[in-house]
């Protein structure tokens, strides 16, 4: 095993100390421009919602990552980061309930997006605020017999992006891989119009960000005033599958993932630790044994026995200069702002939609292994290349959780998030208070001082589901109604439910409920069931009738 003074650069070793200079620098520059009173009533602010596809809990550096993510960092030491903050586990399910502040309702064949839902951009334009998307919509376009829900439709002014799940970064206009999808490109919009050809040097990410930042340049006259602020939401498709990046971006990672996924595993949950991100007393948790011939149910395979660990070693290196070229972006969306002089009064929150990813479509199927292996002839990272991190790293990014995406153990619907918000966001803050993304509408609601409409069109609109976290975002601690407020996961079969303390998990192959204390337990590795069975019954049929109301069904593992 490689000693981890070689697993990582001085810099990463050193990460604690280059934080707290980041910390003191922006507290420094902050206090140059003179003071601020904090709660005071500032303009009502432009919302710029940040959204990572598929990253995992503990990539970032201030999440105790090993990935150079200075600029996400600095949003983290000039504002706050919270330790328990959920998304739905998946793409489609955390957009539905982000944008519309509503839990899925399963129906019409799988569709989540509703007439009788509102999306944060339709409630936001009540208030005057301009709205864009950039990137990532993942809603059905133009299927026969359902409505033609084009993020233009729902809300936004403009729109720039992949209009379902993913594209090759560097072509959105190529083809899936027989192996993969096997179907044409997936439409890319500006707007209502299809884009088919795209520049020489197109990244999509730099795209995404270029978008954005057109859209900052163009809205903030009207914010500056007051009387248009603006709410960008910025879906970046990294660091999901295909994996792709620049070579000069790529390169910065050679060698540093060579010690393995367990070394890698235990040098992220010790900088949770160290961070404050994590309580010293939660245990890294082992990896779990497949149970089953679910396509989302992986055994892992010990680091020394992974057939070619040069491509191995490649997967997560594409995948660290993915996040890497991500937050470059961010760093110029914030330059942006300031260049725009409306940095002051613009809330930046960032996230991920779900768990660090683990699929690999040919891991149970012969042909399909066969194929990914003929049209993978060169390492991941270019055009031509089609790969995905796979089982090990896809547990790794989910360090110190159980498993990963798809399911509700912590490492699938755990979430870092970052909130960012000169003068109102105290510096250097970690919150602990328990969020979700159905908490997302009643915020910027209550922020925007949007009056939430009973009708869309015509018809009746369901309500919101989640509670406004302003006060949080102040500094307020959450009133006690907010620890014994439950809140439901459930997708693929994989089911889950938290009441303050208290978390309860179904797994699809295990079929059965387990409990959790997260107080002391947060990496889910003491099944305290048969101590409280009380609890375990009440939380059980809280969740059936969550699962009633919402429509989902209790057999099968669709999502």
């Amino acid at each position: 095993m490689i000693p981890l003074k070689k697993l990582f650069p001085l810099t990463r070793l050193l990460c604690l100390f280059f934080f707290q200079v980041a910390l003191c620098a922006f507290v420094s520059a902050a206090d140059s421009e003179g003071p601020k009173k904090k709660g005071a009533d500032p303009l009502r602010p432009n919302i710029i919602l940040i959204l990572a596809d598929d990253l995992g809990f503990s990539d970032l550096g201030c999440y105790g990552g090993e990935i150079d993510t200075p600029n996400l960092d600095r949003l983290a030491a000039g504002g706050m980061r919270s330790t328990q903050f959920y998304n739905c586990g998946v793409c489609r399910t955390t957009r539905a309930t982000l944008l519309t502040g509503v839990h899925p309702r399963r129906r019409n064949r799988g569709r989540l997006l509703h007439p009788e839902m509102l999306t944060i951009a339709e409630v936001l334009k009540t208030a005057g605020y301009q709205t864009s998307l950039t990137g990532k919509w993942h809603f059905p376009q133009n299927d026969i017999g359902f409505p033609v829900y084009r993020p233009t439709d729902r809300g936004f002014d403009e729109y720039f992006g992949i209009a379902n799940g993913c594209c090759n970064y560097f072509d959105p206009a190529k083809a899936f891989p027989d192996f993969d999808k096997g179907v044409p490109p997936l439409p890319f919009l500006q707007n209502e119009n299809q884009l088919t050809e795209f520049p020489d040097d197109f990244y999509a990410t730099n795209a995404f960000t270029d978008h954005a930042i057109e859209q900052i340049d163009a809205f903030s006259a009207g914010a500056k005033t007051g009387e248009a602020p603006f709410f960008i939401h910025l879906s970046y498709t990294a660091p999901h599958y295909p994996l792709h990046a620049k070579p000069e971006d790529i390169a910065k990672y050679k060698g540093r993932y060579d010690a393995g996924y367990a070394a890698i595993r235990k040098a992220r949950h010790k900088r949770l630790i160290d961070l404050g991100i994590l309580d010293a007393a939660a245990k890294l948790s082992e990896a779990d044994p497949q149970l089953g011939d679910f396509r989302y149910d992986y055994a892992m395979t010990a680091w020394e026995d992974v057939e070619n660990p040069d491509r191995e070693k490649r997967r997560m290196e594409v995948y660290a200069a993915m996040v890497d070229s991500m937050d470059q972006g961010i760093g110029k969306v914030m330059a942006a702002l300031e260049r725009n002089e409306v940095a002051d009064n613009t809330l930046v929150i960032f996230l991920s939609d779900n768990g660090g990813c683990a699929s690999h479509v040919g891991y149970s199927d012969e042909e399909q292994r066969r194929e990914h292996a003929e049209y993978n002839q060169d390492l991941p990272g270019s055009v031509d290349t089609f790969d995905y991190v796979g089982p090990g790293w896809g547990w790794v990014q989910n360090s110190p959780f159980r498993r990963y995406k798809v399911w509700t153990y912590e490492a699938g619907i755990a979430t870092p998030m970052i909130a960012h918000w000169p003068g109102q966001i105290d510096s250097g803050e970690i919150t602990s208070a328990i969020g979700h993304v159905v908490d997302f509408m009643p915020t910027f609601a209550e922020l925007s001082g949007a009056e939430y409409p009973g009708q869309r069109n015509g018809v009746d609109v369901l309500k919101p589901e989640g509670e406004s976290f302003v006060s949080v975002l102040k500094g307020e601690d959450l009133p006690e109604a907010g620890y014994s407020r439950y809140h439901f996961w459930a997708l693929y079969g994989n089911r889950a439910v938290r009441q303050g303390k208290w978390k309860m998990v179904w797994g699809t192959t295990a079929r059965k409920w387990e409990l959790y204390n997260l107080k002391v337990d947060r990496t889910e590795t003491m099944d305290v069931i048969q101590k409280h069975p009380n609890q375990a019954r009440r939380m059980e049929q809280a969740w059936l009738r969550w699962a009633k109301e919402t429509g989902y069904p209790l057999k099968g593992n669709g999502l």
